[in-house]
């Protein structure tokens, strides 16, 4: 297990520091060798295997494997066009090739900043055909979001959204990308539609101004695609070379990119796999990507899992209920990722639509806790399993799922994948288990876990111990290896399916001119898992009203990270040293909003 989990720097001398690479050794020089007990793998539902066997190859394998098997069968679905996993190969070694003209080689860094399209899948498997490293961004970033990672990263090859390509070219001359592709995401739909989005009629000027916009000085996708394919010849990735860097918040709101091998992300797919032996690869699997790719349960669920599996990917740039149903009606969903917003705003315009949710088999929640209340109804208009699970982007995501089985356990997020090992120790002294059933901080490891942050070693080592990884998750394991949360050492919160970082919005907060400090928390939500409040202490000036303040982190922050609630106190809690104590202003803003 300690070679599955250790990964492989010695060809990305480019990409991680030495002082990671001494670190990284350091560590895995104390890889513990104890297994624990598994008391989880008898919960586990028919069919589903203990363990999986070491994975080999590349994510470009899966790619591959379902285009030797089902050249013809639909690979991608957008507003309608479809692309074969035949024209899917063909794109990727098209995209390769250009890529390869513009200097990109093996253990170079591409960000990529696009929405869910058929170029997001083409261009992304192109940077790992080349053995060079793709970085996921969030395309809806503000500017200073944005340019913060690209700090961090300093890719100078970028594939933009065309909407987004002003805010990259309009970054500091020492973040200057070099290579910047400009995506038309209309491009890829069917011609009628394209044509129907030029027609002079407002609905259709706003439509294709939200998913458009002209540029300048950048080089099109379309232009850039019209070279001869990278032969087949070319030198594939090998299992550990590293794929992505996938950025999370992680607990201070600074960029932290989670270095993650072929091995990590393809022995996620696998196991993904294995969890739902009842979809069988090639049978015709219909998997909707409505959650974002650049985010890693989207990644890992849509972009590899669905090409492992030879499926149809219907790709939605945004979830919209209604369109989601318009193809619900002629293709149906087997498999769906999602949150509990996009489920419970599924299932109510279904039936208000009258539009059938039958034929889905598995749908699968992450991101928050999935409420009971929601289950019953989804599973009734389904026919099929509504079930939660649970990942960190450090593991690729996904760790762990309820069994696609009648003994799924509500109010838990599962068992440990195949493959996955877990332990529940105590927080001050992670090298020491807690009694069974007792409450402790969950640490795992398996193939899926990561190799540590780009370019943070000191990160790195605090997260781990002995080889296995710390989630910062306080959790309690039954007699059936069920894993319930129950509480969170990291002070993230997680609304919408997305993290937020309470510093990076204090943060923001404190740049108004009338906010003298700040404290951001979590409270539940019915609709979002939990929503994003503020307490903020003001200076003596007067006609300072919420709204405005709300108003000027709009500037600064994604929509979603933006409070919703703003509470003005003449004070915060704080330590002996000053640190402002989120816990007690949790607490007090519950009681005042629970009146």
């Amino acid at each position: 297990m300690a070679d599955e989990i250790r990964g492989d720097f010695r060809h990305h001398d480019s990409l991680v520091a030495r002082p990671a690479r001494s670190v990284a050794a350091a560590r895995l020089a104390r890889v513990s060798t104890y297994e624990p007990p598994r008391p989880w793998i008898r919960s586990y539902a028919d069919g589903v295997p203990d363990d999986l066997d070491p994975v080999a190859g590349s994510l470009l394998d899966i790619v591959d494997a379902s285009a030797r098997d089902y050249p013809d069968a639909p690979a991608l679905q957008f507003f309608g066009r479809t692309m074969s996993y035949r024209e899917l190969v063909d794109a990727v070694a098209r995209a390769a090739a250009a890529l390869r003209t513009l200097g990109v080689g093996k253990g170079d860094t591409v960000a990529i900043v696009l929405p869910n399209c058929p170029q997001h899948i083409i261009a992304f498997y192109a940077i790992l055909r080349l053995g060079a490293v793709a970085i996921e961004h969030n395309p809806l970033y503000t500017p200073r979001e944005l340019r913060k990672q690209f700090e961090d990263h300093g890719a100078k090859t970028a594939i933009v959204w065309s909407k987004v390509v002003q805010t990259v070219q309009d970054f500091p001359a020492d973040l200057a990308v070099t290579n910047l592709i400009s995506v038309d995401v209309t491009r890829a739909m069917p011609f009628s539609l394209r044509i129907a989005l030029r027609l002079p009629v407002a609905k259709a000027r706003a439509s294709r101004s939200a998913l458009t916009e002209r540029t300048t000085g950048a080089v099109a996708w379309e232009k850039l695609l019209q070279v001869p394919p990278l032969p087949e010849s070319f030198p594939q990735p090998a299992t550990d070379d590293v794929a992505i860097i996938q950025y999370t918040s992680g607990t201070t709101g600074t960029p932290k990119g989670a270095v993650l091998t072929h091995r990590n992300l393809l022995a996620n797919a696998r196991q993904a796999q294995a969890w739902v032996p009842s979809i069988r690869p090639g049978e015709g699997c219909v998997v909707y990507a409505v959650l974002p790719m650049f985010h890693a349960y989207g990644l890992t669920l849509c972009l590899t899992f669905a090409m492992s599996m030879g499926a149809r990917l219907v790709l939605f740039p945004r979830f919209d209920p209604a369109m989601v149903l318009d193809v619900t009606k002629k293709h149906p969903a087997t498999f769906l990722p999602l949150v509990p917003p996009i489920a419970d705003r599924l299932l109510k315009a279904a039936q208000a639509e009258g539009v059938s949710l039958a034929g889905t088999e598995v749908a699968i929640s992450g991101a928050m806790a999935l409420p009971h209340d929601l289950v019953v109804p989804f599973e009734a208009a389904t026919g099929g399993y509504l079930v939660e699970g649970y990942g960190l982007s450090e593991c690729s995501p996904v760790l762990m799922a309820n069994p696609v089985a009648p003994n799924r356990k509500p109010g838990t997020v599962g068992l440990p994948l195949p493959g996955t090992e877990c332990r529940v120790v105590d927080p001050d002294e992670p090298t020491r288990d807690v009694p069974p059933g007792e409450r402790g901080e969950l640490i795992v490891r398996g193939p899926q876990v990561f190799q540590g942050y780009y370019g943070k070693p000191e990160a790195t080592e605090d997260v781990f111990v002995d080889g296995w990884f710390r989630t910062g998750d306080i959790v309690q394991i039954d007699e059936e290896g069920f894993v319930r949360i129950v509480d969170r050492i990291k002070e993230l919160i997680i609304t919408g399916g997305f993290n937020v970082a309470p510093t990076e919005v204090e943060n923001a907060l404190r740049q108004h001119p009338h906010v003298v400090d700040a404290a951001v928390v979590g409270l539940p939500s019915d609709h979002s898992g939990e929503e994003v409040v503020a307490a903020v202490v003001l200076d003596d000036a007067a006609d300072v009203d919420v709204d405005s303040i709300r108003e000027f982190a709009r500037g600064i922050l994604t929509p979603y990270k933006v409070p919703r609630r703003i509470f003005v106190v003449d004070e915060l809690p704080t330590s002996l040293i000053g640190k402002v104590l989120r816990r007690q202003v949790r607490e007090s803003l519950l009681k005042l909003t629970r009146g």
